[in-house]
C-alpha cells in the first residue's frame, strides 16, 4: 500500500530548526522525524512511499540521494574504506517517489498533485510528518475497508492538559476543569483513505476542511480513537520530549522483538 508524506510545509511553530531545513529533516536523535515515520509504515509492509515536498525540497532528496546507512550503524570497514559490512539490521528497502510540490501548496493541493500516482491504488496511506505513535495500523485499515467508507484519521487526545472553563450568561464562571477529563479529540494527522477521497475535494482546498465537511455530510468519514502513544513535534518543547524517548531508548512507535529491542 503507497503511503503518502506531505513533507512541503514551512514548519513555522519550530522556526528555530527548520529556518534552515524542512520540519520533516528536524532529528530526533541521529536521523530525521521523517525517517522515524517511514521505519512506522515499513515494519507493518508499507514500503513504497511518496513524498511531496515544498520548502526546502533540495534537503530531503539530498538525504535519500546520499544517504549513507554506515554512517548509522556499526560497521566493519576493510580495504581502506572500500569494503564495509553493516552490523545488526540491514537498511529497510524502501521505493521512494519525491514529488517537488511547491512551496505555498496546502495539504489538500500536494494531495492532489500526486494524485496520478495513487488513484488506481484501492487505498493508501498519508501522514503529515511531523508526528509519532504507536497506533495499529492494521487495525486501522481494517476498520475502513470494513466500514466502506472512503477515508479514515487516527483521533487523539491532546498531549497537554489544560483547564477548561464554563460560564453562565453573565461572564460568571461556573466551572473549571481539566481537558483531560473532556471528550476533546483532535486529528493525530495518520490518515487512511480510498481513492474515493478524491470525489471530495476541489481545486485549492485544504484537506481537512471543505473536503472532510463533505464527507461528514456523507457519511464518509470514520475516525480511529486511539488512546496510546502519540505526539506530535510542533515546538522544541515537543522535539525535545522525542530526543529523551530516543536516548532512553524508548521508542513505542518501533514494534518490539522478544530481547525488548526495535525492530526494522
Amino acid at each position: 500500500m503507497k503511503v503518502v508524506l506531505f513533507c512541503g510545509g514551512l514548519g513555522t511553530r519550530i522556526r528555530d530548526y527548520a529556518e534552515n531545513i524542512p520540519k520533516p529533516m528536524i532529528p530526533v536523535g541521529q536521523q530525521p522525524i521523517l525517517w522515524h515515520i517511514m521505519q512506522y509504515y515499513s515494519q507493518y509492509g508499507h514500503r513504497d512511499f511518496v513524498l511531496c515536498l515544498g520548502y526546502k525540497a533540495t534537503v530531503i532528496k539530498e538525504y535519500f540521494l546520499n544517504f549513507n546507512p554506515s554512517a548509522y550503524n556499526d560497521c566493519i570497514i576493510t580495504d581502506f574504506g572500500k569494503k564495509v559490512e553493516i552490523l545488526g539490521d540491514r537498511p529497510p528497502d524502501w521505493r521512494i517517489t519525491l514529488v517537488d510540490t511547491g512551496i505555498w501548496r496546502n495539504i489538500g493541493e500536494r494531495l492532489m498533485a500526486v494524485k496520478h500516482l495513487v488513484q488506481d491504488e484501492e487505498y493508501f496511506l498519508a501522514n503529515y510528518s511531523d508526528g509519532l505513535t504507536d497506533a495499529p495500523l492494521p487495525d486501522m485499515i481494517e476498520r475502513l475497508r470494513a466500514s466502506g467508507k472512503a477515508g479514515s484519521f487516527v483521533a487523539v487526545r491532546p498531549p497537554f492538559n489544560f483547564h477548561l472553563a464554563e460560564f453562565d450568561g453573565g461572564g460568571a464562571v461556573r466551572r473549571l476543569r481539566s481537558s483531560q477529563e473532556s471528550e476533546i479529540w483532535i486529528n493525530g494527522g495518520y490518515f487512511v483513505f480510498s481513492r474515493r477521497i478524491f470525489d471530495f475535494i476541489r481545486d485549492g482546498e485544504e484537506l481537512v476542511l471543505e473536503p472532510f465537511n463533505r464527507m461528514i455530510e456523507k457519511g464518509e468519514l470514520l475516525a480511529y480513537k486511539y488512546e496510546g502513544f502519540w505526539r506530535a513535534m510542533d515546538t522544541l518543547r515537543d522535539k525535545q520530549v522525542l530526543e529523551d524517548m530516543v536516548e532512553k531508548g524508548k521508542t513505542p512507535w518501533r514494534m518490539q522483538d522478544t530481547d525488548g529491542k526495535a525492530t526494522s
